[in-house]
């Protein structure tokens, strides 16, 4: 009997990625000869293949026709048992139905965010699960796996390793807590003074140099954080993927938003104390849920981005999120 071959989709962005894994994983532990062939944004590439997750990886940006062009004409000429979106979004749905592939599983439209997607599905998969990477399993098992979820282990390139240990020892932070202050929408943020405030915490009280991690366009916003940190000198990094995966993996804990970052930590297994605002942890959150979680009673779940921070958030003090760190490094009885 042949193996089966499946193309899975998911494009973006690193948080919506590193909750995917587990899915693929499932898929790949139930089909362990099988080609699993991923369509990723050429930014991601390295963080799929670290993965091992993936056959092949194809990458495709949407806003490079010519490029789109090239890779459904190789979905066309390749056999497939099934696609799996695991993104539910026009572009990420377009491209297995325009590949022609004759199976398409997909969200049903109590799980999409743009309207209409489920059509160009022939299985649309209606969620029991609430976390989004419970919710990816779903479309796992809707492809014939017998696991929804499996653990992943990501490597991170020991030239990464070393490039950012040396870094940081030019420093003196060979031990460092992450801040990740950064979140895409504004209103996921926690502000900025009390991250600030919190390195000052941090550094006087557990004598601990903080981080500053960031992202594209977000070096005000870095630079900011570093004004409000007084004299406990945090230090600021933006380096690549790889460089990401390093600083995040030999942390002490990671501290941040709803973002990127703060999911990737955890897939590496670092600890985390997670903020969240107006974004649902219980659909959002660290996955698996081991990690602290701080959210405001008063929080209200909407996914609308917003350009100001999130008004819930200013219930979580500076001293609630310090306690929180003590308690996730074992600092406290």
């Amino acid at each position: 009997m042949p193996e089966k071959r499946f193309l899975v989709v998911r494009l973006g962005s690193l948080g919506d990625i590193v909750h995917t894994f587990p899915a693929v994983a499932g898929l790949r532990q139930s089909f362990s000869s099988s080609d699993v062939v991923w369509l990723t944004h050429p930014r991601f590439v390295s963080l799929v293949e670290s993965s091992g997750l993936a056959s092949q990886i194809w990458p495709v940006d949407s806003r490079d026709l010519a490029n789109v062009r090239r890779v459904l004409a190789k979905i066309r000429s390749q056999n497939w048992d099934a696609a799996i979106d695991y993104q539910g979004l026009w572009k990420s749905s377009l491209l297995p139905f325009l590949g022609r592939v004759p199976v398409r599983i997909g969200f049903s439209s109590t799980t999409v965010r743009e309207y209409g997607v489920p059509i160009l599905y022939t299985d649309r998969v209606t969620c029991r699960t609430q976390h989004i990477a419970d919710q990816n399993g779903e479309l796992t098992l809707r492809a014939g796996a017998f696991t929804a979820v499996a653990n992943v282990s990501l490597r991170v390139p020991s030239s990464d390793e070393t490039f950012v240990r040396e870094q940081l020892a030019k420093d003196g932070a060979t031990r460092y807590v992450v801040l990740s202050p950064g979140g895409g929408w504004r209103s996921k943020c926690w502000p900025v003074d009390r991250f600030g405030q919190l390195s000052q915490k941090i550094r006087y009280h557990l004598g601990i140099r903080c981080v500053i991690n960031y992202g594209p366009g977000e070096d005000a916003l870095a630079s900011a954080v570093k004004s409000s940190s007084g004299n406990s000198q945090p230090l600021i990094y933006d380096g690549e993927l790889g460089q990401l995966m390093a600083l995040l993996r030999n942390a002490i804990c990671v501290v941040g938003g709803d973002t990127g970052p703060l999911h990737l930590a955890v897939a590496l297994g670092t600890p985390a104390v997670a903020l969240f605002g107006p974004t649902d942890p219980a659909r959002n959150g660290p996955y698996p849920p081991k990690e602290i979680v701080l959210r405001s009673p008063n929080a209200v779940t909407t996914y609308k981005r917003g350009e100001s921070t999130d008004p819930s958030f200013l219930d979580l003090s500076v001293d609630q999120v310090f306690n929180a760190v003590q308690r996730r490094l074992g600092a406290l009885s």
